[in-house]
């Protein structure tokens, strides 16, 4: 696996370096010794998908609250998104700032979002399906989450929203 600096500190990208022959390729994933050797998270409690019917669906901005943080890595396992996530570590010289990159079961890469990082994205096709490992598990007390829209986070989604959640909608905006 190869692991891409993004301009979020902590964030990767993560690219499989897959082996070819005749009869397709193999490549590893996730690799805990090769987490470990970059500080990140080498451990997963809880993997959760996510199917999306519609092109433009959007599912975010989501994160959970201290003590119950949670990295995260996600990949398309089929169709493709675009992928945004946001620093929210008090004191990061990028808090507030976002980062997006498209994820595609084509591209076959990852993003690895550390802890205090709100995530979300948009489906660029019909029929997407997303696969999460998560570090923590699920405390819906500590759910939180940031407008997709909020205009002091200034993220451009690539496509009209055409189905979103009533929860998603309705996260206030930053003061």
């Amino acid at each position: 696996m190869r692991f891409v600096v993004t301009k979020l500190e902590g964030a990767y990208i993560v690219e499989p370096e897959p082996h070819k022959d005749s009869r397709g390729l193999f490549g590893r994933t996730f690799c805990a010794r090769e987490f470990r050797d970059h500080g990140l998270v080498e451990a997963f409690v809880q993997c959760n998908t996510s199917w999306n019917a519609q092109k433009g669906t959007l599912r975010g901005l989501h994160y959970q609250l201290p003590p119950s943080c949670e990295a995260k890595l996600v990949r398309c396992t089929a169709g493709s998104l675009w992928d945004v996530i946001i620093d929210l570590r008090p004191g990061s010289p990028t808090y507030l700032q976002h980062f997006g990159l498209e994820l595609s079961a084509k591209n076959r890469l990852a993003l690895y979002i550390p802890e205090l990082f709100a995530h979300g994205f948009q489906t660029l096709e019909d029929a997407t399906e997303v696969f999460y490992q998560m570090s923590e598990f699920y405390v819906p007390e500590m759910a939180n989450g940031l407008r997709y829209d909020d205009p002091k986070l200034g993220i451009r989604w690539p496509l009209p929203t055409t189905a979103i959640s009533e929860k998603d909608q309705s996260w206030m905006l930053l003061q």
